[in-house]
């Protein structure tokens, strides 16, 4: 029989990780472990870590949760759980939990090597593009992450605005392309939904003229009318990503494509239930010409690795996908993950560490 125990690990941030909804120092990932009582030894992993302000299922409640889920699963008395069908045990309601359950599941068909995909990428044979991270903070604190990003040899950067005063974002946009014009260096922007019904336009035009790739959500979530006409509007072309969460169903899914019809979703398994949930947004949105990336939520290195894998097999070649979080934590899971110049490199020879605490 298959047996789904849990683990917990508090993740502490290497500096307090500034977010449009406050400061954080740590953040707790919940484990599940697949096993089966004839095959001692083999076992999946999978990673649950709801993240505080965005994901649904965050809250006291959660460890009750995960807890309840796995007595569940086990008085179930499961022979076989295809991966494809993992999802379908967990409620909706429940993103974090269903990516974990999946992931898991995914891991143990592949014989519980942490092999969740199949690919050039888990095979060690080809590496990821990613844009290198620069999290708000004051004005030194920003411009010591944006000169770090560039000296490590990125190409692409995403920076986090919206905590500042505006004119000083635009001077460290301005240094930026001092240094490396848009040939050079790829630049795009999250808003995280700071901008003003009022103000966002004008805010937009100010930015266009440092050549920016994209802005995530430049307004709140839940203005759809307001965010279509903005994406009609703007001149840098306009991601959603908070937009997407809680949307499950596919045909609100699809209305809300045909609606605001962006230039770019972003995908967080964490937050829209999983690979499989991800996947259904990504063909909804190629059906309608839209392009997409793949973005880690502030996982471990476990959940890292299976949003990366998926990356591998999904992700267009060449085009910078947002998993560069590994290195947030001092106190991470040890895995053979390796950023070398701005690409993601996985390393299958290599040890993981010890999951949970």
């Amino acid at each position: 029989m298959l047996q789904l125990t849990w683990s917990r690990r508090v993740l502490r941030f290497n500096f307090p990780a500034r977010t449009s909804r406050g400061a954080l120092a740590e953040h707790a990932a919940y484990y599940l472990h697949l096993t089966h009582t004839g095959q001692p030894g083999r076992q999946g992993l999978g990673e649950a870590a709801p993240l505080a302000g965005l994901s649904p299922d965050f809250g006291p409640g959660f460890e009750a949760k995960v807890a309840g889920f796995c007595a569940e699963f086990n008085s179930l008395k499961i022979k076989e759980l295809p991966a494809d069908e993992a999802a379908t045990l967990v409620g909706p309601e429940w993103p974090a939990l269903r990516f974990a359950l999946e992931t898991a599941a995914l891991d143990w068909h592949h014989g519980g090597r942490h092999c969740i995909y199949d690919n050039d990428f888990s095979r060690g044979q080809a590496g990821i593009p990613i844009n290198g991270l620069v999290w708000m903070g004051d004005a030194a604190f920003m411009r010591a992450q944006i000169e770090k990003k560039l000296a490590e040899g990125y190409s692409c950067l995403k920076l986090k605005i919206g905590s500042l005063d505006f004119a000083t974002e635009l001077k460290l946009l301005a240094e930026i392309r001092a240094v490396a014009g848009p040939d050079q260096l790829t630049l795009r922007v999250d808003a995280n939904g700071a901008f003003g019904l009022a103000e966002a336009l004008g805010k937009l035009n100010q930015l266009a003229r440092f050549d920016l790739h994209s802005i995530e959500q430049p307004i709140a979530a839940g203005q759809g009318p307001a965010m279509a006409a903005l994406c009609r509007a703007s001149p840098i072309p306009v991601a959603l990503d908070e937009e997407l969460i809680g949307v499950t169903e596919s045909d609100r899914q699809t209305a809300l494509l045909a609606q605001i019809q962006p230039a770019y979703v972003i995908l967080k398994p964490t937050l829209v239930g999983g690979l499989g949930a991800a996947l259904r947004w990504i063909e909804a949105a190629e059906a309608r010409g839209i392009g997409w990336w793949l973005t880690s939520a502030l996982e471990s290195n476990v959940g890292l690795n299976a949003i990366s894998q998926f990356a591998g097999s999904y992700a267009r070649p060449g085009f910078p996908q947002g998993l560069g979080t590994g290195q947030l934590y001092h106190n991470n899971v040890t895995a053979p993950l390796h950023i070398r110049r701005g690409t993601l490199h996985y390393e299958p020879g290599e040890i993981w560490g010890i999951v949970g605490e």
